[in-house]
Order: C-alpha cells, then sequence, then structure tokens
C-alpha cells in the first residue's frame, strides 16, 4: 500500500549504516509499482548487505538474493536471476535446518521452475 511504502521511504532516509539500509531497501522493493523499480530497489539491499561486515546480515542474504534474483525475472533478464538465485543457494547454506531455511528453499526451488518455464518460451538466437 501507499501508506506501508511512506513509511519504508522514511524509514529508508534515516538510514544510519549498511545494515538498516539493507532492512529498509529491502521493505521499500516489496512496495514498487514497476519491476524496474523492484529491481533497483532489490538491488540496493544485497549491495547494502553485502556491505555489512559483522555478520548481521548473514542469515537473511538468501532471502534477498531470492528477491533479488526474482526481480531479474520480472524484467525479463533471465541470465541475471539464474546467476542470482546461484548466490541464494549459496547463501541458504549458512540457515540452520527447518523452518525458515525450509521456507527460503522452497522459494528458490519455485524461483527455478519459473526461470526454467522462462527460458523455455524465450526464442534462441
Amino acid at each position: 500500500t501507499n501508506a506501508a511504502r511512506q513509511l519504508f521511504a522514511q524509514a529508508w532516509e534515516s538510514c544510519t549504516n549498511d545494515y538498516e539500509a539493507s532492512i529498509a531497501a529491502h521493505f521499500l522493493a516489496r512496495h514498487q509499482p514497476t519491476p524496474d523499480a523492484r529491481l533497483q530497489w532489490n538491488a540496493r539491499a544485497a549491495q547494502h548487505a553485502e556491505a555489512v561486515t559483522d555478520g548481521r546480515t548473514r542469515e537473511f542474504k538468501a532471502s534477498l538474493y531470492l528477491n533479488l534474483a526474482d526481480a531479474y525475472l520480472g524484467v525479463g533478464d533471465s541470465a541475471a536471476a539464474a546467476t542470482t538465485l546461484d548466490s541464494a543457494r549459496e547463501h541458504v547454506l549458512v540457515l540452520p535446518e527447518g523452518g525458515y531455511r525450509a521456507f527460503v528453499e522452497h522459494g528458490i526451488d519455485g524461483l527455478q521452475r519459473r526461470c526454467d518455464a522462462f527460458e523455455s518460451r524465450t526464442p534462441k538466437i
């Protein structure tokens, strides 16, 4: 909703470090009106998460990369989606077995199927 987007924009404006910026950008990405804007904000979220050096973003990088891969597919860039999905798979390995990890793995598997379907209907040149 517009109200949520405004609140997340306020959070973005008040960020003081990369950790806060990664979280704010992640939530802003979810409330963007266009695929290009979603991609832009998801890329910012991942970029800021990678800049955090104390490990605080370690457990949500898989989700950030999953969302970024989904955003790449949303703009039709299946190659970038596949590469980014590989990053999500790499980062999911740090999660403990169980609930959240299974949830993210399910998302990765679903997006892989969507990437495969996209590739199968995209003409090869």
